[in-house]
């Protein structure tokens, strides 16, 4: 009976197990669906689809580097930056500010030009957003001074070029045991033993076509840097300080002195004034050198023979020219562009902001284009030791001024001082010369 129970328990089981597989069978639930990811947010970009437009006179190549670097703030901002580029960059700037459809921002290729568009009304007071604890961090006095007009923040720095150089043979003068001036004195010595050695201290070249003198300026400017104070030397370009003074009449003394010796310039004064600026210092290069030195700005380079390799071990050097009057300490002489605004908008005075960091010219700097002023650029941009060297010179500069002709009215700047100087290496007396100049100056 037990094993009969458990027959028919077991057959019962089987029976259901059987309808159980025939019957209809539940339905499966879905898996619950994986809940969607958000995507992640977009890096929040205030001003995506604004374009602020630049306007200057740099063109082609230069614009093309200036452009690479404004992309890293183009990727934080979402703001377009245009550079606009013109030969005629000074008329049409004009022409629109008069019109008051200005550019958003100029980029003024000398400062004298940014002085005179201020003076009329037509830039922004950058210091209503650029305080000055901010811009002392991003640049040395010196140019923030440039950048003032009236006592007003109107333009930032860009780029600087250093015009304080001289250049030597590199092999000729260390086999003649010459080595580098650190002071004005040490200069005259070493020109004095040179001519001793029976070799010619300088090469100098002033021809330059309609603009013929303008090298001579550059070096009236150095040296009154050297010999007179930073406050005079803007008063002398602004008409402030005449040239027949002690201050200007001194430089000219201290020019005097080495370009009327004889001993001391390949070809004396008829040289000086037929010989084109940029064969200057083609004399560097005979076999052996006919001149020991050349004073001039970094862009010489252009005019150095093809192949010319330049650096300590190289071809051709440079070296800083020194001090005169250690009152006035290591100023150095240049150029450069600065950039003013035109408009007033939230996005231009975000490009502005980021011009005033080493990082919104990095890319030029990469190229060997351009230097620097600014205090956060890093001396490791630079792609060789002969750039490099430029941005030293400029970072140990104790003061710094620009071209001082290109910041006079034209009358002078471009004119009588070039043709002063011209008249001064030609015999024409001192005293007549600084009278012409000074009769020029505008009213």
């Amino acid at each position: 009976m037990a094993k009969k129970m458990m027959w028919l328990i077991s057959l019962v089981v089987i029976v259901s197990m059987v309808l159980a597989a025939c019957g209809p069978q539940p339905t499966e639930a879905p898996p619950a669906e994986k809940p969607t990811e958000a995507p992640p947010a977009a890096e929040e970009k205030p001003y995506a689809g604004e374009t602020v437009t630049i306007f200057g006179a740099a063109q082609e190549e230069q614009v093309k580097k200036f452009e690479a670097s404004m992309v890293p703030f183009e990727e934080r901002t979402g703001i377009e930056v245009v550079y606009e580029g013109s030969a005629d960059f000074e008329t049409i700037a004009l022409v629109r500010a008069e019109a008051g459809d200005p550019f958003d921002i100029y980029n003024f290729p000398q400062p004298g030009l940014m002085a005179d568009f201020a003076r009329s009304g037509y830039l922004v007071d950058l210091g209503q957003f650029l305080d000055d604890a901010y811009m002392k961090e991003q640049y040395t006095q010196s140019w923030l001074d440039l950048g003032t007009v009236d006592g007003t923040l109107v333009g930032v720095w860009h780029n600087a070029d250093v015009k304080s150089l001289v250049w030597y043979p590199v092999p000729e003068f260390e086999e003649a045991g010459y080595t580098v001036p650190e002071t004005w004195d040490d200069l005259l010595a070493l020109m004095d033993k040179m001519v001793a050695d029976g070799n010619v201290p300088w090469c100098i070249g002033i021809e330059s076509g309609g603009a013929t003198g303008w090298p001579g300026t550059d070096w009236i400017e150095d040296i009154m840097l050297r010999t007179t104070s930073p406050e005079n030397y803007d008063k002398w370009t602004r008409g402030e300080l005449k040239f027949d003074s002690p201050e200007v009449r001194n430089a000219f003394d201290v020019l005097g002195n080495i370009w009327f010796n004889e001993d001391y310039v390949y070809g004396g004064t008829t040289s000086i004034l037929q010989t084109f600026f940029g064969d200057g210092p083609t004399p560097l290069f005979d076999d052996p050198p006919s001149c020991f030195m050349h004073r001039q700005a970094s862009f010489i380079t252009n005019f150095f023979p093809e192949g010319t390799k330049v650096g300590h071990d190289g071809d051709v050097n440079y070296f800083y020219l020194p001090p005169i009057d250690p009152a006035y300490g290591k100023p150095v002489l240049g150029s450069g562009s600065i950039m003013s605004m035109g408009k007033d908008t939230p996005a231009v005075r975000e490009v502005i902001k980021y011009l005033t960091t080493g990082e919104s010219t990095k890319a030029e700097v990469e190229a060997g284009i351009l230097v620097s002023p600014h205090n956060d650029a890093s001396l490791d941009w630079y792609p060789d030791a002969t750039t490099r060297g430029f941005a030293e010179i400029l970072m140990a500069a104790d003061t710094f001024r620009f071209d001082g002709s290109d910041l006079m009215p034209g009358a002078v700047g471009a004119g009588s001082f070039w043709t002063g100087i011209v008249d001064y290496v030609g015999g024409e007396d001192l005293d007549t010369v600084l009278a012409d100049i000074d009769a020029s100056w505008p009213e």
